[in-house]
């Protein structure tokens, strides 16, 4: 790519596109984990070169437990992506964050099963031989998050700045009996894709945070009806403007913004004598360990 593309969006359940950006051009990409969920939209907003990515593909047409993750994530690393907003819908554990509100979360409990959780280590794509074990302490960026919270702020529409997140397997939605359990774990909200999305974005040593839009009360509340499509699209398509508006303002107020503070998350991460890594899982991977190999 002649300029790296700094900043990048990836859209969820009922943000398949971004208006407002122009100077559009569509990127069709191959990753070493095979092809993204679609092509990359890449534009102008308020002055910068953005990548949008429909998480689901157009049309929504992947289920969670079916997406190239690692293929997205790789792909926007590709285009040069420092800071990542993944835009989310998701289901509330707490009467206080009501449908219709936005939560910026602080931290994500993994409750998945069998998804490809890192670009490391696997034989089936020729990356094994090197393992990395990288700090998510803290999954979401703060400095990202801050960006997102004052955004949607200024919007009007109400803002949550923190809470736990859980990412369940899905594609079903959850039982009451483990929706209780989830409160009682200390969740906040619930969805089906910020993991392995967040993690992966730590070993890409980008910035990630996400704008999770509570569409319903997931299936604890007992005055309120049961989640169901119907419902998750009623709320999600009133909520979708003020989504693009959030994610304009938050690329105005990243336009200045220095390097990614996690650019160098895998500096301590490489627990693998680097001599005995086979060069072809270096090639493979060199957008992102590259730099730790000469």
């Amino acid at each position: 790519m002649p300029h790296p593309i700094r900043f990048g969006v990836i859209g969820g359940s009922g943000v398949y596109q971004m208006e407002a950006l122009t100077d559009v051009e569509e990127i069709t990409l191959e990753t070493p984990f095979g092809a993204p969920s679609d092509a990359y939209v890449v534009g102008t907003l308020h002055g910068q070169r953005v990548a949008f990515l429909a998480r689901h593909g157009r049309g929504h047409r992947i289920s969670p437990s079916r997406l190239n993750q690692r293929a997205n994530i790789y792909g926007f690393k590709l285009l040069g992506v420092e800071y990542l907003i993944g835009v989310s819908a998701c289901g509330s554990l707490r009467e206080r964050i009501h449908p219709g509100d936005i939560v910026i979360p602080h931290q994500l409990f993994d409750n998945t099963r069998g998804r490809p959780l890192s670009f490391f280590d696997d034989p089936s794509v020729g990356t094994d031989g090197l393992v990395v074990h990288v700090s998510v302490a803290h999954p979401f960026c703060d400095f990202l998050s801050e960006i997102c919270y004052e955004a949607v702020k200024a919007t009007g529409v109400e803002v949550h700045h923190g809470g736990n997140f859980i990412t369940i397997e899905g594609p079903r939605f959850s039982t009451r009996g483990e929706s209780f359990t989830y409160r009682e774990w200390g969740m906040d909200i619930i969805g089906m894709t910020t993991t392995p999305e967040a993690q992966l974005a730590r070993e890409a040593e980008m910035s990630y945070a996400v704008m999770a839009h509570v569409t319903d009360y997931d299936v604890w509340h007992e005055t309120e009806e049961a989640v169901t499509v119907e419902a998750v699209i009623r709320t999600l398509m009133h909520n979708a403007g003020v989504a693009k508006e959030a994610v304009a303002n938050a690329i105005a107020l990243l336009a200045d913004a220095g390097p990614s503070l996690h650019r160098d998350a895998l500096r301590d991460a490489i627990i693998s004598n680097k001599s005995l890594v086979p060069p072809r899982t270096v090639e493979t991977l060199s957008a992102i360990v590259g730099k730790y190999f000469g």
